[in-house]
């Protein structure tokens, strides 16, 4: 069931503060990042400027690390009816564990364009470009979206642009948003689950529209109990390893195989 704009809200904000009121001391597995670290490889603006949406400025992606398949691979996902997916950082460090798990639940094959940094537009882009070089499988996973939390109103045309790429024979699985980074003040963290709520609400509009959209709920998972912010974020955005990192991908493999 597609949850109210007041649930979106209202929950987010609870852990948004639940995040920004956290003294616990984390674990090993848990550390969060140092206050020189930037929050998905961002330019430092995007923690001391505000900028208009009260999360900051995305810096430049251009040489953020990257995880892209080879074509032999592409290919083989394609004559093995696959997955395909796009994705930023989260899918960076997640990526390998995650092909992983789905081969050995159904034997299902994956090919990954996963770059740093990159907001929905640029995985929009190169999920356009793989479409015109390849051709796409039945299956394409999109977990992109925490780097569109300082400009949330440019999503919407993004996941739109995604849905008429793919078409309405295949599946799109989308990974839903909780970006709340633990090395900014308590503002701008309200700032993050507020906008983060705000893209999580364009997909399910989108849903809406689309019937073959598919939300992985990623964000509602994390909420059902608070302590799992700390606990599966290593620093309110990125899963921990392994912990968050098995959660998440497993709610993604659970999708991705349903039938």
């Amino acid at each position: 069931m597609k949850p109210n704009r007041r649930q979106i809200f209202t929950v987010g904000a609870a852990a948004a503060v639940t995040v920004a009121v956290s003294t616990e001391t984390a674990s090993a597995a848990t550390a969060s990042t140092s206050a020189t670290d930037n929050f998905d490889g961002f330019a430092a603006t995007a923690t001391t400027t505000t900028g208009p949406y009260g999360s900051g400025v995305l810096g430049s992606w251009a040489n953020g690390t990257r995880a892209i398949s080879t074509t032999a691979q592409i290919h083989r996902v394609l004559d093995t009816d696959g997955v395909f997916m796009f994705g930023d950082s989260i899918s960076v460090q997640d990526g390998k564990s995650l092909a992983t798990r789905l081969l050995g639940r159904d034997g299902s094959q994956m090919a990954v364009n996963n770059w740093s940094s990159r907001p929905t537009s640029g995985a929009v882009d190169a999920l356009q470009q793989w479409a015109a070089a390849y051709g796409l499988p039945r299956r394409v996973l999109m977990a992109s979206g925490s780097n569109d939390i300082f400009d949330p109103p440019k999503f919407a045309a993004q996941l739109d642009r995604a849905m008429s790429i793919v078409g309405r024979n295949r599946t799109v699985y989308w990974v839903n948003i909780q970006a709340v980074r633990k090395s900014v003040g308590a503002t701008m963290q309200l700032a993050d689950q507020r906008n983060s709520s705000w893209l999580n609400m364009q997909m399910y509009d989108a849903q809406e529209r689309y019937s073959n959209l598919r939300i992985i709920r990623w964000a509602e998972w994390l909420w059902v109990k608070p302590y799992r912010l700390l606990n599966y974020l290593r620093d309110g955005v990125h899963p921990s390893v392994p912990l968050g990192q098995d959660a998440r991908n497993e709610l993604i493999v659970q999708s991705l195989t349903a039938r």
